[in-house]
């Protein structure tokens, strides 16, 4: 069977022509599929590859360790996984308070580069999803950006999935203009990861630079037994 790895990558590319937009990187999110799967990927160039789970993404690590591979902890992560996530994996894209920045900090190895570090931002304000509010981030970005061994890449958001196109890019933008803010006080913060499989031309036309994409590269999630 063809991979549909070309095909979304020519998607990015032309939804970010259309927009005027640079193209942004592809997140493959991993989480649920098997080590094989991800192998699968890999060997057609794929190298960033996102995780939700901590134990479940420590075995995948493990496992392919030989590949050289970029891992993202895209999910929530509780501080004291902090230990186990600051040794293993390249980005967390889920820092959302400052007790998680100095867990982090402490427990990154000092032989390793420093780890990238977004901020993840509840744009929408929604009780069932965790991030810092946007008058948040500044205080947040200082005291990353005060750690070593951390390095303030920018900014993840998934915005809520509003039925009303102008309300999700209303959200979008927030996202960028913040994005932008953040960028002059500390012009590393070079990331904006938002956008998944059913509305990533609308965030890339809004000025993201990092997709979130699992089902369409992987197939359905494997239901548990």
């Amino acid at each position: 069977m063809q991979s549909p790895l070309p095909g979304i990558l020519s998607n990015l590319q032309n939804a970010a022509q259309a927009a005027g937009r640079p193209t942004p990187s592809l997140l493959a999110v991993s989480k649920t599929h098997p080590a094989d799967a991800i192998a699968a990927l890999a060997a057609q160039g794929q190298r960033a590859f996102g995780e939700n789970y901590v134990q479940e993404a420590l075995a995948k690590i493990e496992a392919l360790q030989g590949l050289a591979l970029e891992w993202h902890l895209i999910g929530h992560l509780q501080s004291n996984k902090a230990d186990a996530v600051a040794r293993a994996f390249d980005w967390v894209q889920s820092v959302d308070r400052l007790k998680l920045v100095q867990a982090l900090a402490r427990h990154r190895p000092a032989t390793l580069p420093p780890l990238n570090v977004l901020i993840q931002v509840n744009v929408d304000d929604e009780d069932s999803k965790h991030g810092c509010a946007l008058e948040a981030v500044d205080a947040l970005a200082a005291a990353i950006s005060t750690e070593p061994t951390l390095r303030l890449r920018g900014l993840m958001a998934i915005p809520a999935p509003w039925p009303d196109a102008a309300r999700r890019q209303q959200a979008f933008r927030r996202m960028y203009q913040a994005q932008q803010a953040l960028a002059d006080l500390h012009p590393g913060a070079d990331t904006l990861s938002m956008g998944m499989s059913g509305d990533y031309a609308e965030a890339i036309a809004e000025g993201s630079t990092m997709v979130r994409i699992g089902t369409a590269l992987f197939g359905a999630r494997p239901r548990p037994a």
